[in-house]
C-alpha cells in the first residue's frame, strides 16, 4: 500500500536542508521520483523477503534514505542507489534475526500489500532458502536484469563475488525447484 503522499517522508537526518514541517522539499521532484520507483524497487524487495509487507518496509526505509540524500543523488543515479540501499537492509534484516530470538506472536496486517506483476510462490519458497547474498544476486539478475558489475555495486563486493554468489544461488535454486517438482509428480501419481 503506498503512501498517500510520498512527498511526506521525513529525513532523519538533523539540519538537512529541504525539510519544512515534515516535508521533503520536492523542488528537484522527489515525489516523481518516489511515484516512479516504488513498483520497481517493490518487485525487488519481494523477490528478496517473500512477504509482502517485509517488501513493503525494505522500500520505505529506502526511500526515506533518498530523501535525506536527495540534494546531493538527484542529478545522479537515485534509483541505482535506493536500490543498493534496499539489497543492504535486507542483508541487515538477515543478519540481525540470526541474533535475535523469535516470538510466537503474530503480527497482523490491516490491508494487504498488493504487487503490480504476481512472482510464482514457489519461486518466492526457493529463494527464502537462500542464503541473503545469494538470494539479492539473484533476485537482482532475474527482476532487475542487472549486469554482474551493477550486482556487486549492490552488493558492495567485487564482480567475480557477485558472479559467484549468482552463479551458486541459481544453481541451489534450479535444485530447489527441480527437487519441488519431483514433489509434486510423486504426489499425483497413485501409489502401486
Amino acid at each position: 500500500m503506498p503512501p498517500a503522499d510520498p512527498g511526506s517522508l521525513v529525513r532523519r537526518a538533523e539540519g538537512a536542508g529541504g525539510v519544512h514541517h515534515g516535508r521533503v522539499d520536492d523542488g528537484d521532484g522527489f515525489e516523481a521520483f518516489v511515484a516512479v520507483e516504488t513498483p520497481r524497487l517493490l518487485r525487488v524487495a519481494y523477490g528478496l523477503t517473500g512477504n509482502p509487507h517485509d517488501a513493503w518496509d525494505l522500500v520505505q526505509e529506502s526511500l526515506v534514505r533518498v530523501g535525506v540524500r536527495w540534494r546531493r543523488l538527484h542529478d545522479q543515479n537515485p534509483g541505482g542507489y535506493a536500490q543498493t540501499v534496499l539489497v543492504r537492509l535486507d542483508v541487515d534484516r538477515h543478519r540481525r534475526r540470526r541474533r535475535e530470538t523469535p516470538s510466537d506472536r503474530a503480527v497482523v496486517a490491516d490491508r494487504p500489500v498488493e504487487l503490480d506483476a504476481p512472482i510464482d510462490p514457489a519461486l518466492v519458497a526457493a529463494l527464502a532458502v537462500l542464503p541473503a547474498r545469494q538470494r539479492a544476486a539473484v533476485v537482482l539478475r532475474t527482476v532487475e536484469d542487472l549486469d554482474h558489475a551493477a550486482i556487486a555495486e549492490r552488493l558492495g563486493c567485487s564482480a567475480p563475488t557477485a558472479r559467484t554468489h549468482l552463479r551458486r544461488g541459481l544453481a541451489r535454486l534450479r535444485d530447489l525447484l527441480a527437487a519441488a517438482d519431483t514433489d509434486a509428480e510423486e504426489e499425483v501419481r497413485p501409489r502401486a
